[in-house]
């Protein structure tokens, strides 16, 4: 009796943990486990820790509620003013509510996958080519709003999404680099233009004040000089005035035994209209004295 009593104690032991074994769950910190019994959910999500279910009657769904990162693939498309370009993105969502992540869609990776694809396509066909590759920030929120609206009924939430990166065709890219070399031209000759202006404005008035002084004239020629003759040059050129050269002339001494230059000739005598000197006049008075 009492080893039959010992053997049934035996196999109790032996099914109840049998039993445990098989109605034993770990649900991990980051998971939340779903139990549907003969198809229906349970009421309340298990929580992180240790748990029973019921061997061949509940059935344990685990969700993971860590953030997760999904990257989109490129998505080609034409911009609002008629630019081709590919557009990939990547995606940061988690699960808030696990019953509803099982329940509402089937899968949700899947479906937050296809909405954000979409979702870029519908972006890139509403923005213009600058506002894809200078104003991300409210595309980002906008293509934030259009994947978490229907996402809201699937349990999930959207943390954020960012556009990675922007491919053009080659045709474009070099187009855009001459208008930024043109632009970059453009700026150089009016900022050239512009210290032009002001250095001729400067030197006027350095001109204005020189010419009350004629002694700073030449004090800046002998400025001139010193920083040519700097740069341990060769050969060196002064420039002299004309007036300069001519007033030295008329100022040398005349050397001894230097040829003189010939006198002017005398101008011509002036001869009176009518007298003739030693001649008589046929029709008057012949002696009488020229006038």
């Amino acid at each position: 009796m009492v080893e039959e009593l010992l053997t049934a104690a035996i196999a109790a032991g032996v099914g109840v943990a049998a039993y445990a074994v098989a109605a034993a769950r770990v649900v991990k910190q980051y998971e939340r486990g779903v139990v549907f019994r003969f198809g229906r959910v349970r009421e309340g999500v298990r929580g992180p820790g240790f748990t029973l279910v019921v061997p061949g009657v509940d059935r344990l769904r685990k969700v993971n509620m860590q953030i997760v990162t999904m990257p989109v693939p490129a998505q080609e498309g034409i911009t609002r003013d008629n630019v081709t370009v590919r557009v990939d993105a990547v995606v940061y969502f988690k699960v808030v509510d696990a019953a509803d992540a099982i329940i509402e869609v089937e899968d949700y990776r899947f479906a937050v996958s296809q909405m954000a694809q979409t979702s870029l396509r519908s972006i890139i066909g509403k923005s213009d080519l600058d506002d894809l590759l200078s104003n991300r920030e409210q595309l980002n929120q906008g293509l934030e709003l259009m994947i978490d609206s229907p996402a809201v009924g699937w349990g999930v939430q959207i943390d954020r999404v960012e556009i990675k990166d922007v491919s053009l065709p080659e045709t474009m890219k070099r187009s855009m680099a001459r208008q930024a070399e043109a632009d970059r031209e453009r700026r150089a000759r009016v900022i050239n233009a512009d210290a032009e202006l002001q250095a001729s404005k400067k030197l006027a008035e350095a001109a204005a004040v020189m010419s009350e002084q004629p002694a700073a004239l030449q004090l800046r020629l002998l400025q001139t000089v010193v920083a040519v003759a700097a740069e341990k040059n060769s050969t060196l050129v002064l420039p002299f005035p004309v007036e300069l050269l001519r007033f030295l002339e008329r100022a040398a001494p005349t050397a001894p035994g230097t040829p003189q230059p010939p006198p002017p000739p005398p101008p011509p005598p002036e001869v009176e209209a009518g007298a003739e000197s030693g001649t008589e006049d046929t029709g008057g008075s012949p002696g009488a004295p020229a006038a």
